[in-house]
């Protein structure tokens, strides 16, 4: 029999999504779904109409459309863009609806009312790779356009997207109608994860047993060198069955969160589990089960609230070293369980409460008697003061660890960081950056389930620019701990890097939620990825909060493109003096050229620093600081080319 033949026709493809549509859901589910329906009702639909748009399919976040016109696409794409950004126009920032467009110009397989192929997936990852309110077109679309549009369009220069071979050519439409001398994206090296390798999976997949076999082992530690805890049974004041079970199941999961610090030892709920209903002195618990710390608590219930409170106290002495409570409504018990486990686990692991405590018993020991693990703890603490001489000091502190134990991954993950803190004092970011790799890969080496030597590993390679093998490396360091605040604010800054832009601003929210008292540095962090993310009055929020004094070289980049992209010209302009003031020597394309900018930053910076008014060409001296300068189109020629 003859096989079917495969309908196929040429189609324009437009898709599009909702920029942090989780978000808006997760905060107001029917007020996101109204406004939505709204949005359809008012502005969408009528110019899908107007346009001669065929809704192909709906999806929560976004959808697809086809056209008989690449001109009717794209001119109902920027018309949409311009309706939605109007009618949102008096939301509050935080809740508007913002969406991202592609558009395609291509061939299409037809399956009843459905369409798919390469025609349909290109106009999908544009749609991805899109600014915030903005329509990003393919190049086929940009040919057949032939200046019928009426906007200006920017070549963004050719963008490897994935699951296609060859790259695509792509042009984003200028819809406030202005337009520039020369291309701002034109040559931007688009960087995506690379598809994981059998042996990267293999390898990853033997990481995660090794890290669950960890801390699934029954027995009490003894002799490790790191600090040891016991989580007792949390008390049920209440005494009802109810909350009988929620103390149980808080119990349990803080055991399991603080079993992924690889720095704690934390004894099995089958070794704790014999104190429960019983009065202790928490002395006589250290000294019965050789532990440090003890953490108790108590659940209890009153009418529709829920208080939940924990403390920690040193088992030796039997003072208390931290203490909290948490007043939540009882409206979903497991939400509540989720959130005071994670957050004790968090406020106590990761250098929280017990490193400080471990710390100050450091401070004391008298300087001759010091081990590796006690001089990593003073390295640490100098690295956390964030200062010229104190990252000098941490490095020397670090080097004497590591002399004293070469198999201590923890101290190599400290000089690794130490390392990289010394190239924003002006050190050689050369012979710094492989020094960090060095001491980066060895700690690995040493131990491949430490999460914090593969997010130190994911954060040099980030910065050397192999951003497939960094990506790879978060992805390690997030499965064998997903409730690191460190980790998680870490890969919040890189995820854009990785084409994850959505995913990182995700772990900002959670960095944040678990340590709502996050330190100046990790705001760094977050106002990155909440800019890529196109949240960008969460990221002027973040931006703000420090005095200007504090804000880094890159925050000074950052903030003046934070205001453009908020239609705040004149604090933006402002904001560009100010860093020049700073910083005489900051231009676009010496900011590109750092070959830790990825080509995903380059696409959604380079429009709000054009318009914020940073210069566009660098000094031929800056330029010289570069192994490969990154090349504008209006710019003098670096001799070297991307």
């Amino acid at each position: 029999m003859a096989k079917a033949r495969v309908e196929r026709r040429l189609a324009a493809i437009l898709a599009a999504d909702i920029v942090g549509y989780s978000r808006l859901v997760e905060e107001d589910e029917a007020g996101t779904l109204a406004a939505l329906k709204g949005l359809r009702r008012e502005v969408i639909d009528p110019l899908l109409a107007e346009h001669k748009g065929r809704i192909v399919k709906l999806m929560g976040d976004g959808a697809l459309v086809e056209f008989g016109s690449v001109v009717d696409a794209v001119a109902c794409a920027a018309a949409v863009q311009r309706g939605v950004a109007e009618q949102q126009a008096g939301v509050a920032a935080e809740r508007r609806i913002v969406f991202r467009i592609g558009v395609n110009l291509g061939d299409v397989v037809v399956e009843g009312e459905d369409l798919l192929g390469d025609g349909v997936n290109i106009a999908a990852r544009l749609e991805q790779l899109s600014e915030p309110g903005g329509v990003l077109i393919s190049g086929t679309a940009y040919d057949h356009l032939q200046g019928r549009l009426g906007l200006p369009i920017e070549d963004a220069g050719e963008q490897q997207v994935k699951n296609m071979a060859r790259p695509v050519r792509a042009y984003r439409v200028r819809l406030d109608g202005t337009a520039v001398t020369a291309s701002p994206y034109r040559h931007l090296g688009i960087h995506r994860p690379l598809g994981r390798k059998l042996i990267v999976v293999a390898a990853a997949v033997l990481l995660l047993l090794a890290g669950v076999g960890w801390w699934l082992w029954p027995t009490a530690p003894v002799g490790t060198g790191r600090p040891a805890i016991a989580v007792l049974p949390f008390d049920n004041l209440g005494g009802d069955e109810a909350t009988g079970r929620l103390a149980e199941g808080i119990t349990e999961d803080i055991i399991t969160d603080l079993s992924r610090f690889r720095d704690l030892d934390v004894i099995a709920r089958n070794s704790t589990g014999t104190y429960k209903g019983r009065a202790m002195d928490v002395r006589q618990v250290g000294q019965e089960l050789k532990v440090r710390y003890v953490l108790e608590g108590s659940i209890q219930r009153q009418g529709d609230r829920l208080r939940a409170t924990a403390q920690l106290v040193d088992a030796t002495t039997g003072a208390h070293v931290w203490s909290d409570r948490w007043d939540r409504p009882t409206e979903d018990l497991f939400a509540v369980q989720t959130e005071i486990a994670e957050q004790v686990a968090a406020r106590l692991g990761d250098y929280g409460a017990v490193e400080l405590a471990e710390r100050a018993t450091a401070r004391q020991a008298r300087p001759r008697s010091l081990t590796a693990y006690e001089l990593t703890l003073r390295g640490e603490e100098a690295a956390d003061n964030h200062t010229r001489a104190d990252a000098e000091e941490a490095v020397r502190l670090f080097t004497q660890a590591v002399e004293k134990d070469p198999a201590s991954a923890r101290a190599l993950t400290g000089l690794a960081w130490s390392h990289e803190e010394r190239i924003s004092f002006g050190a050689d970011p050369r012979t710094e950056r492989q020094a960090a790799l060095d001491a980066a890969q060895r700690a690995v080496r040493l131990d491949p389930a430490n999460a914090h030597a593969h997010d130190v590993l994911g954060y040099v390679l980030g910065n050397l620019g192999n951003f497939p093998q960094a990506a790879a490396e978060y992805d390690t360091a997030l499965r064998l701990n997903p409730g690191s605040v460190e980790i998680l604010t870490h890969y919040a800054g890189w995820a854009v890097a990785f084409g994850e832009a959505e995913r990182g601003a995700e772990a900002a929210d959670r960095a944040t939620r678990l340590n709502p008292n996050y330190p100046v540095w990790a705001g760094n962090f977050y106002r990155q990825t909440y800019f890529m993310a196109g949240r960008y009055a969460d990221a002027l929020r973040i931006i703000e909060q420090p005095p200007l004094e504090k804000v880094t070289r890159w925050g000074h980049v950052l903030r003046p493109a934070i205001y453009a992209a908020l239609d705040r010209h004149a604090e933006a302009h402002a904001a560009v003096a100010d860093a020049l003031a700073r910083f005489p020597n900051l231009s676009i394309q010496g900011i590109f050229s750092d070959p830790g900018v990825s080509g995903y930053e380059r696409l959604r910076l380079a429009g709000p620093l054009r318009d914020a008014g940073f210069p566009v060409c660098a000094k031929p001296e800056e330029l010289a600081k570069f192994e490969k300068p990154f090349r504008l189109p209006e710019c003098p020629s670096p001799g070297v080319v991307n």
